[in-house]
């Protein structure tokens, strides 16, 4: 995460999948134009970084122009005239391509689209490293996409938040406001239950485990329901990909969510790096892992105890208890010394009035 000013942005895309999209842009290029001498015309100024690495890779003759749009009252005083500054070369019977950082809403390509066609060029392309068709209203082509992108406000790559985070290597997206996003552990009997429900109401989150989501699309037999349960009638461990796509509907179903709590997912690096890549869609990302931590001794205490009134038969028998923690502590390793990397992880005493335990929790959560 980096912090521009008072905002913060989260991972969005890597330098790997920009540099492919720049080699797929250049590829078209080179091969539409490999005879005309085209003239590359820049908008600055964030698409210096992208016709940098858009020259370098064209292989033929060519010529480049960096220009901005500049706008001042014309002769009636509700009249915007817009001016091409930056423009020296002769654009008239030439093949000319806008090269732009961006698309959203169009409004730049459209002005420079009527002041370059009033020119006389003869032919007119359009090239940008982002596109946001969500956002675009404008009638005119997109020639050259580098890579589609939700609505949402990145900075990185030549793309700035006022003046800062052009040079990053890599694109960031805002970070949603306020959005507490909990990973929650806790071994059998710790009450973990109990306190995703105060916390739940506590901070207005949507409490998704994993285990419900299965049931009830396995129930309501949805179409990500029906795939599960072919894997599980042939006793197959269910895919992540189908795990995450199932997760991802319940995001989605929650769009003014101001967080979650994810009970019983992930269970494995891959699927610690699957969520996240989940929250990333969403221009946020997991803000903890947090365990309650108790005595063994005390879980099998508590459970034995809970066994002599709710009739499940793995709260009553010690040794199928004891397997129960040592199989959580194995899974919860792996997930504590992820988060552990990127210093999201807190562990939580667990013993205590429900009320202690909910106030410890907030300690943490009010803090991230």
């Amino acid at each position: 995460m980096v912090k521009l000013h008072d905002l913060q942005f989260v991972p969005f895309i890597v330098e790997d999948e920009i540099v492919a999209a720049i080699d797929k842009v250049s590829d078209k290029l080179n091969k539409d134009l490999a005879d005309k001498k085209p003239l590359f015309i820049v908008v600055l100024n964030g698409a210096f970084m992208f016709a940098s690495e858009i020259l370098k890779r064209f292989n033929h003759d060519c010529e480049i122009s960096f220009v901005k749009l500049a706008s001042y009252q014309g002769t009636e005083t509700t009249n915007t005239v817009k001016e091409l500054v930056g423009l020296k070369e002769e654009v008239s019977g030439r093949s000319v391509v806008i090269v732009e950082d961006i698309v959203d809403t169009g409004n730049t390509i459209e002005a420079l689209v009527e002041m370059l066609a009033e020119k006389g060029c003869a032919e007119l392309k359009i090239a940008t490293l982002f596109y946001k068709p969500e956002a675009y209203t404008k009638k005119h082509n997109i020639d050259y996409i580098g890579i589609k992108i939700p609505n949402r406000f990145i900075v990185g790559y030549g793309l700035d938040y006022n003046g800062l985070g052009r040079n990053l290597t890599e694109v960031y997206q805002l970070k949603s406001n306020n959005m507490t996003n909990l990973v929650l552990f806790g071994p059998p009997g710790a009450g973990k239950g109990t306190q995703a429900e105060v916390l739940k109401q506590q901070y207005d989150l949507v409490h998704i485990s994993t285990g419900d989501v299965f049931r009830y699309n396995i129930k309501n037999a949805t179409e990500l329901g029906t795939l599960a349960k072919s894997y599980i009638d042939k006793g197959q461990l269910v895919p992540d990909e189908v795990t995450i796509n199932m997760l991802n509907a319940e995001v989605d179903k929650n769009p003014k969510a101001k967080g979650f709590i994810f009970d019983g997912f992930p269970r494995t690096e891959a699927q610690a790096d699957s969520l996240a890549q989940l929250l990333k869609t969403k221009g946020t990302e997991v803000s903890a892992m947090v365990a309650l931590e108790v005595e063994d001794e005390v879980l099998v205490q508590r459970l034995l105890e809970r066994g002599k009134t709710s009739g499940r038969p793995d709260d009553a028998d010690e040794s199928i208890i004891r397997n129960r923690i040592k199989v959580y502590y194995t899974e919860t390793a792996i997930l504590k010394n992820y988060y552990q990397k990127q210093d999201k992880y807190f562990g939580i005493d667990g013993v205590g009035a429900v009320s202690e335990i909910t106030d410890r929790l907030s300690n943490v959560i009010d803090k991230l």
